[in-house]
């Protein structure tokens, strides 16, 4: 009945969007995209409001060489999609994570980010600040951030623009938000509100849904994690800050393509039946190739759970991808990183321990459907830096 649903809902598109990815989706459209394609909510340990992956950008260089322009993008997880889309610069993302708070969140910045002219603006909104001084278009992040720290956080502003994100998404989008996605709206934005740019991937609201994951501290312990301003502020190896505060281009790149309603969040499992699988299907009936597929770690955590990482396989097996489709991955070393993997990486940024790789998507369901997958260490020896 999906398959059914969703080829109809292809057929009722434009002969334009019929032969490529639209250059626009309607509101209804983008709406419905989220909303059908998107599966139960679930839970995890932690809200991420912030990535932890201090090495995301070393592996930009190589892969914007790799990967042509165009096509579409999946993720996971919060704004460190932003970074990695403004530097692929594919036609759309769907972002796809279990946690229903994250698609959330990424509403809330899809307000923010059409309601900002540029960094500066975006940043104090981001933070319930008064408007930036001293900077403009060619400010590094750094000095971005060092003018926010001049601004302290106003309850007033908080109120003000989380009643603009509203708006923003109720009355401009028409995006009919539920109740409980309302009280989450102002717990996301309460966190950035609270913590400032201090926020990290450790942090706990008071607000969100408990689980089988409940939070506990990262692994039992005390993680924190780099904060959004850390994250803002990092560069890939030769010091180049490829993310999307680094530059007015980027930030630009990135506010377009929502402004065109064309980064979708999605609720869904990557073992699931269902999300992974919808855009699979949108690509399919729209001529495109999945040219990039941002995984984290997710893959470790599938390897944990039963046979999810099969499911998860069969799901990617599903998505029109070429010789040029890859995933990203990222890893911990220290006692994180897999000891059996064939494959031995060398640590990245200084700043934390996490390492990020890329693979083959074409590879890895090659390796898949031969039974040579059988661990993440197995995933891991299929990846370079």
């Amino acid at each position: 009945m999906f398959v059914a649903a969703l080829l109809a809902t292809a057929s009722r598109a434009t002969t334009a969007s019929a032969q490529g990815v639209p250059a626009r989706l309607a509101d209804s459209t983008f709406w419905r995209l989220v909303t059908e394609s998107s599966e139960p909510w679930g839970t995890f340990r932690s809200e991420n409001f912030v990535s932890n992956e201090t090495a995301l950008q070393w592996v930009i260089p190589k892969l914007v060489r790799r990967v042509p322009p165009g096509g579409v993008y999946i993720g996971v997880a919060p704004d460190q999609n932003f970074t990695l889309v403004a530097a692929f610069r594919p036609s759309i993302a769907f972002i796809v994570d279990i946690r229903h708070q994250n698609a959330v969140e990424h509403l809330m910045y899809k307000a923010l980010l059409e309601l900002s002219k540029d960094r500066a603006d975006f940043l104090a909104k981001l933070f319930a600040r008064a408007p930036l001084t001293g900077v403009d278009s060619t400010a590094t992040a750094s000095a971005l951030f060092e003018a926010l720290a001049r601004q302290p956080a106003d309850s007033a502003r908080y109120r003000a623009n989380l009643r603009a994100i509203v708006t923003r998404l109720t009355d401009v989008h028409r995006f009919a938000l539920s109740d409980s996605e309302h009280v989450s709206l102002g717990c996301v934005y309460g966190a950035f509100f609270t913590q400032g740019p201090d926020l990290t991937y450790g942090y706990s609201s008071e607000c969100r849904n408990p689980g089988p994951y409940a939070y506990r501290g990262y692994y039992g312990g005390g993680f924190r994690g780099p904060t959004y301003q850390a994250m803002m502020t990092e560069t890939d190896s030769v010091g180049v800050n490829w993310s999307y505060l680094g530059s007015e281009k980027a930030f630009r790149a990135l506010k377009d393509m929502e402004e065109r309603n064309l980064i979708v969040p999605l609720t869904g499992d990557f073992a699931g039946p269902k999300a992974l699988r919808a855009v699979g299907q949108w690509a399919r009936a729209h001529n495109a190739k999945v040219t990039t597929f941002y995984v984290s770690n997710v893959e470790q955590y599938l390897f944990e759970q039963g046979d999810e990482a099969t499911r998860f396989f069969e799901n990617v097996a599903t998505l029109p991808v070429d010789s040029t489709s890859m995933f990203v991955r990222s890893f911990q070393g220290g006692r994180f990183y897999p000891s059996d993997t064939t494959v031995k990486f060398t640590q990245q940024s200084a700043a934390g321990r996490s390492m990020e790789v890329f693979g083959s998507i074409e590879q890895t369901v090659r390796a898949f459907r031969a039974g040579r997958i059988a661990s993440w260490a197995d995933v891991l020896s299929l990846s370079r830096q």
